[in-house]
């Protein structure tokens, strides 16, 4: 039978005025594991000796009904934060005692979980985490993303790629003979002939005979790349206008053969490019025709890729940015942590730097240097000086450097000299930097004291 409410409070009533309840009968409270034991025996405060003088009897009725209530707690620890039961968890808060995790929801959040039954943090302990710095993220490094480069909506038609076998290419170093010549031609006139006729397939043939005849005409090979075009054979085309080009890089209609098989394949900046050059050999209006529908394309490209250039080099260079405050953090975290250091070493007493530090230091050096020298120098400064600090340091050269002084309210070096401090052995890691390691150096030499 569940508990009523007003008899938990009744009851709760009655434990608080009471400072000697019996036990019997509530053997189940001290291995709930809803309290730790300790809470369990403030809660009741037992004690069984028999004290007529203050015993009073509890009703049989209500301490049954305290046995169901602790066992509805263990089986359901929730039950202790609803807002109804506000006055027991002020009560059980009252003796210092502790509402167990499981008693709340997973989805609560930490700010709801207002109060916290048991602390037993020294003030100094609180300080140190209250007051030690967090290095910070940034929204950049949560909203850091791979970018995702969109399509460029282009307009105009393509075809697929020939991969037919390469064509007969004749050989440009052979010295070719007057009567080769004119044989060339005439084949050169019958493809021609071809052509105007439609005969495409013939005219292939008559130019292949004719480039095997004289393999050093750059227009033979221009012409038939012009008829691999109009058979829609764009990857043919371009080898032969590559053929025309090695031959006279002048050749306008080698230029523009593939600068129209480049428009062909999609390939809109390389089609704009060669189809410019042939324009400016020598102009005709179809060269101007295909311009109009390649440079659209070949612009928004071009737009296209130096947008993602930027974008790409602006993620680069918040990248570089985020990691310059992260270390500059960590410097700065580090630097505060020397001079918390510091303070907590003076406020517990003198002691100065061991193996020859003046008492009257205080672990560090005076306050207007930056903050001090945090804690004092722990078995001697790495190098010559193992075993502690020699006693004639001369502190004047220390003081009236300009170069130290700025140093010292440097975070990074600080932080770099912390860390020497604290092993002697992490100097070499330090050497390497070109900002610590000159400091470092100096320090050392003023170290060594007056000869």
């Amino acid at each position: 039978m569940p508990i009523r409410l007003e008899d938990a409070r009744s009851l709760v009533s009655q434990l608080s005025s009471r400072s000697n309840t019996s036990l019997a009968g509530f053997p189940a409270l001290e291995t709930s594991g809803l309290f730790p034991i300790e809470s369990i025996y403030f809660v009741l405060h037992f004690d069984q000796s028999p004290k007529p003088s203050v015993h009073h009897a509890m009703d049989a009725a209500k301490l049954q009904q305290l046995k169901q209530f602790i066992d509805q707690c263990k089986s359901n620890p929730s039950i202790l934060t609803d807002p109804s039961l506000s006055f027991f968890r002020d009560y059980l808060e009252s003796i210092g005692a502790k509402i167990p995790p499981s008693a709340y929801d997973p989805g609560e959040s930490a700010s709801n979980r207002s109060k916290s039954f048991v602390v037993d943090e020294s003030d100094d302990d609180m300080e140190d985490i209250e007051d030690e710095p967090q290095p910070q993220g940034t929204a950049e490094e949560e909203d850091e993303s791979e970018i995702i480069e969109s399509d460029v909506e282009l307009e105009g038609e393509t075809v697929e790629p020939d991969n037919d076998p390469p064509q007969k290419m004749g050989d440009t170093s052979v010295d070719v003979t007057e009567e080769n010549r004119d044989a060339s031609q005439e084949a050169k006139a019958r493809a021609i002939e071809a052509i105007s006729e439609g005969k495409l397939e013939d005219a292939i043939e008559h130019l292949t005979e004719a480039i095997l005849l004289n393999p050093t005409s750059a227009i033979m090979y221009a012409t038939r790349a012009s008829v691999y075009i109009k058979m829609k054979k764009p990857n043919a085309a371009i080898r032969d206008a590559n053929a025309a080009l090695e031959i006279n890089p002048d050749s306008a209609k080698g230029y523009k053969s593939r600068g129209m098989a480049q428009a062909m394949l999609g390939h809109w900046q390389e089609a704009a490019k060669d189809l410019h050059l042939a324009s400016k050999l020598d102009y005709d209006e179809e060269i101007s025709a295909v311009l109009k529908k390649v440079e659209p394309n070949a612009h928004k490209i071009e737009e296209h890729r130096r947008k993602y250039e930027r974008l790409h080099k602006e993620q680069e260079e918040k990248k570089i940015e985020r990691e310059r405050q992260r270390r500059r953090a960590e410097a700065q975290a580090a630097y505060e942590k020397a001079k918390k250091q510091e303070r907590s070493s003076s406020s517990r007493g003198p002691g100065g730097m061991p193996g020859g530090f003046p008492a009257g230091m205080g672990g560090g050096f005076p306050a207007g240097m930056g903050g001090g020298f945090p804690g004092g120098m722990p078995g001697g400064f790495p190098g010559s000086m193992p075993g502690g600090m020699p006693g004639n340091i001369d502190y004047s050269k220390i003081l009236k450097d300009p170069e130290l002084m700025a140093a010292f309210k440097d975070p990074e070096i600080m932080a770099a000299l912390q860390d020497v401090m604290k092993n002697p052995a992490n100097l070499a890691k330090h050497q390497g930097n070109p900002k610590v390691a000159p400091i470092i150096a100096k320090m050392m030499s003023n170290f060594a004291g007056p000869k």
